[in-house]
């Protein structure tokens, strides 16, 4: 019996965001208190996340105030949720559910296999809405997924589609961002346009163990410059958090760099975030847009995320329907 042959339920997974100025603190003590983020013994790690996300959210909720006083993220994913759904269900299969499922806030992942039983589903296919794999995210979620699996229909009946950095339909998605945003350059200046692209940034000690988030993250910028065409481009990281070393060049040093070279216009590309939350809205549309006007840029254009696009809810359900249908 094939998965299609079954009731299947589908889980996107992501990591959340608070849905209020209220949940900022405990959203951040949950995510400190992922071995994933901070590796430490229990009996150790769990007290100090309480710290940390208490000093944390005394810097970070001015932040989601700028934004709107939440993170849209959950919105955004049920939005992505429905439309999916709406995908699979005209080809031919009859979900039991397209559910969001957040590590770190609610519906937690928890929660989401719950539903799933409770809809009926007799397999469970979970999608990472993390691209690039990186054992902090993706494989923290699956993590959460494993732990919550037992004494269900879905322990020995699950997909996890955890890694796609360079399928095609996403590529042309991310790539359409591009082309959106460099249209918004005057002609006159489009040809001296740098495209940034800008990840989440990883502790280097993660890179040092092997993980491949990186080296993924770079097949999927190489694959949209194919679609864009030749022109010039910097991959740069953001969002480091703490004393290690991270991911170099961070955004700051990017954008220094190419001042230097004459503050071209920029098209800056979110390129690991699927879904606008705090990392697109704040650190990229006020924190960095800010900077690089200090520096001189006239042209700062900040492609659009992926969040609904037609297109990229197609390549959703593309990676589903291909790991579901029987090669």
């Amino acid at each position: 019996m094939s998965s299609l042959d079954r009731r299947t339920a589908v889980l996107l997974l992501n990591m959340g965001g608070p849905d209020s100025l209220g949940a900022v603190q405990p959203f951040l003590t949950r995510l400190f208190s992922d071995p994933a983020i901070v590796p430490l013994p229990g009996f150790f790690r769990l007290p100090l996340a309480r710290v940390l996300g208490r000093r944390r959210a005394r810097k970070v909720r001015p932040r989601y105030s700028l934004i709107g006083g939440r993170s849209p993220i959950g919105e955004i994913t049920d939005q992505q949720a429905k439309a999916l759904r709406e995908i699979l269900t005209e080809e031919a299969i009859d979900p039991a559910g397209v559910f969001p499922a957040f590590s770190y806030w609610h519906p937690l992942i928890a929660e989401a296999v719950r539903a799933a039983v409770l809809a009926g589903a007799e397999h469970l296919t979970a999608l990472s809405l993390y691209p690039q794999y990186c054992s902090a995210t993706t494989g923290a979620c699956v993590s959460d997924l494993s732990r919550s699996l037992p004494e269900t229909p879905f322990e020995t009946s699950t997909t996890i589609i955890d890694s796609w950095p360079d399928h095609p339909g996403y590529l042309d998605a991310l790539a359409g961002t591009v082309v959106e945003a460099l249209g918004r350059i005057p002609v006159e200046e489009r040809d001296d346009a740098v495209i940034l692209f800008s990840a989440h940034g990883v502790p280097e000690s993660l890179v040092r163990r092997g993980d491949p988030y990186v080296e993924e993250t770079a097949r999927t910028v190489a694959g949209v410059m194919e679609r864009v065409g030749d022109r010039p481009h910097v991959l740069a990281f953001q969002s480091r958090l703490g004393p290690v070393r991270w991911t170099e060049p961070n955004l700051q040093t990017a954008l220094r760099d190419l001042s230097l070279q004459g503050s071209p216009p920029l098209v800056v590309v979110p390129v690991s975030f699927v879904s606008d939350h705090i990392e697109t809205l704040y650190e990229l549309d006020i924190q960095h847009r800010d900077l690089a006007l200090d520096l001189g840029f006239t042209r700062y254009e900040r492609a659009p995320a992926l969040n609904t696009r037609p297109d990229f809810i197609r390549a959703l359900a593309d990676l589903i329907l291909d790991r579901l249908t029987p090669s």
